[in-house]
């Protein structure tokens, strides 16, 4: 289905051409004066100077030629040389009734399965999950399903920490604390056990434990450095260890993960990419383009371009050891082996920015991408606390995601049992659904590489640019389409009809906008866009209702035409915050 600026744009083009002039001057665009106009041209203040002709008198001849057009119900020419155009109700309610009669309410795919990868997550095992990884979680699942929206294949992959100095010590904290295991039993040669030797609540604490000891015990961060290499090697009862510490985690990430309804289509980790990295390294050095540098092996990636000083990855340090770019170079490899990508989108702290920068280089400048594969990092800002820094416990600690998740849900518990209009259970139920869109909708509402003050009593008003205003919207029309439906009426089958009151085509005029916004927020990877339109588009609902008596409507074919209106806007606010990540209960 073609976007309205669209179609209005090919008949303001029409008149243009009609009257000899250049096609290129016909684009519409939204009035930045809504007071006179609900869509404009300015296409004869740009031609005035090629045909060397007053800006008004052209402006005069494509609104003449507009006149009697059933698009539009006015067309004004106003000095010095704009077109003012006002659509006609007619026009808009048959787009709306198109709208509601096509496939994703009119939003054209633009993928055609092609396949996207979507890096994000990146927790780290034996860790669990805190504040720090809120927005990659988020954000990334809502690129994921606003590109499979759009058509796409999208292969999100959680990239977990899986495979560097975190597991020797873990190992080495193990053997201090239990010795008596078989994994560090030299003359042991019988099967590794298959439970693990800790839960994951002793896990959590052993890594925390050996990583303070090794600031302080260099013997210990060097057994810790000794076990990290040996289980690199493929020494069999550090891998065993290793598979437990993995199992364990995985099943509590995937649980923490899943409070959050974000899930990843992959599990795999650095230890993916470890197999690649040998040849890779050879690879870069026999194409020349991996040289020494102070003991270490580099790759140039400056460019000519380049406003500012780029320096040359590092892919092995001069200890031997591989890196973060290493690795993510050996996960590409690994990636277009498998899936063959036609695009990459990476989500982390913006502070990895150059990290992406050079790692990208290399993938195009060693050809292991093709020269026309996107590759994307979408770097985030820092969520903050009220007094403007990192968000932080009452004590000064990382808050863990689990227990900001519960904050939430409690704060919206206890609005909803303000009213109390429902018993606890359902509240509670209820309060789980609405604390997930207070957390997502207030990250996702921010443009992606901003801070934002993450603030619980804002989040969660049933007032404002929130999750919850979203919903209670949402709700409100389901509340007046379960009563609609108890007179025993039925609007199947019936038509949107032409506006009869500004609120209704407001609201109208808001809905055409959805193919647009969806099309754009994907093409930038912006999720707040949707987030913006879905809030206004709460506005322009909540206007009409209050203006509007829709179940004491009398004529019940208008009454009929409301419903179908009603419908339209729930089916698209609610395809908007499930492409987000969050759905709306029956009641609040």
């Amino acid at each position: 289905m073609k976007k309205l600026l669209d179609l209005i744009s090919i008949e303001v083009t029409k008149a243009f051409v009609e009257n000899g002039y250049d096609e290129k001057y016909g684009k519409a665009t939204l009035s930045n004066r809504p007071d006179l106009c609900e869509f404009q041209c300015n296409g004869a203040m740009a031609a005035a100077k090629q045909y060397k002709k007053a800006p008004f008198l052209i402006a005069d001849e494509v609104a003449g030629a507009l006149q009697g057009n059933e698009m539009f119900s006015a067309v004004d020419s106003v000095k010095p040389g704009f077109l003012n155009l006002k659509l006609s109700e007619k026009y808009l309610a048959d787009y709306m009734n198109e709208m509601q009669n096509s496939e994703k309410l009119g939003v054209e795919t633009v993928g055609h399965g092609e396949t996207i990868i979507v890096d994000y997550g990146g927790a780290n095992v034996a860790k669990p999950l805190h504040v720090g990884h809120l927005r990659s979680a988020v954000i990334g699942e809502a690129v994921k399903r606003m590109g499979r929206f759009m058509g796409y294949h999208m292969i999100g992959d959680v990239h977990l920490g899986d495979w560097g100095l975190q597991m020797g010590l873990i190992i080495e904290e193990l053997r201090d604390r239990r010795p008596d295991l078989v994994y560090f039993d030299e003359n042991y040669s019988g099967e590794y056990p298959e439970e693990a030797p800790f839960t994951i609540s002793e896990l959590e604490d052993i890594y925390p434990a050996a990583s303070a000891k090794s600031k302080v015990d260099e013997a210990f961060k060097e057994r810790a450095h000794q076990a990290t290499l040996k289980l690199q090697n493929g020494y069999a009862p550090f891998r065993a260890i290793w598979k437990h510490i993995m199992r364990v985690s995985v099943e509590d990430l995937k649980k923490n993960y899943g409070n959050l309804k974000v899930e990843f289509d992959l599990w795999k980790g650095e230890s993916d990419a470890d197999p690649y990295i040998p040849g890779l390294i050879a690879d870069l050095q026999e194409k020349g383009l991996a040289y020494e540098s102070q003991g270490a092996l580099v790759v140039d990636v400056s460019e000519e371009t380049d406003s500012k000083e780029i320096p040359p990855c590092i892919v092995r340090k001069s200890d031997g050891a591989a890196l973060y770019a290493t690795s993510d170079l050996g996960t590409i490899l690994e990636r277009e082996k498998l899936y063959a990508p036609m695009e990459y989108i990476y989500i982390t702290d913006k502070r990895q920015q150059l990290h992406f920068t050079q790692v990208f280089r290399v993938a195009k400048k060693a050809g292991y991408v093709k020269p026309e594969t996107r590759m994307i990092h979408i770097g985030f800002g820092t969520m903050n606390g009220k007094d403007g820094k990192p968000f932080k416990t009452r004590d000064g600690g990382v808050m863990r995601l689990e227990h900001l998740i519960a904050d939430i849900n409690e704060a919206v518990y206890n609005r909803i049992m303000e009213n109390r209009e429902i018993g606890e259970e359902e509240a509670r139920e209820i309060a789980k659904v609405v604390g997930l869109s207070a957390l997502k909708y207030g990250d996702l509402s921010n443009q992606a590489s901003k801070d934002y003050i993450f603030d619980i009593d804002r989040f969660v008003s049933f007032e404002g640019n929130t999750g919850p205003y979203i919903l209670y919207t949402i709700v409100r029309m389901k509340s007046i389409l379960k009563k609609y439906a108890e007179t025993g009426k039925t609007a199947e089958g019936k038509a949107i009809f032409p506006a009869k009151t500004a609120e209704e085509k407001d609201l109208m005029l808001e809905l055409a906008k959805w193919n647009d916004v969806m099309d754009n927020a994907f093409e930038e990877t912006a999720p707040h866009k949707i987030c913006a339109y879905i809030f206004d588009l709460s506005n322009a609902f909540n206007r009409f209702y209050h203006g509007t008596k829709i179940l004491a409507e009398e004529d019940e074919t208008v009454q009929a035409g409301y419903i179908r209106l009603l419908e339209l806007t729930r089916s698209v606010l609610e395809t908007g915050i499930d492409v987000l990540g969050f759905e709306a209960p029956d009641r609040m």
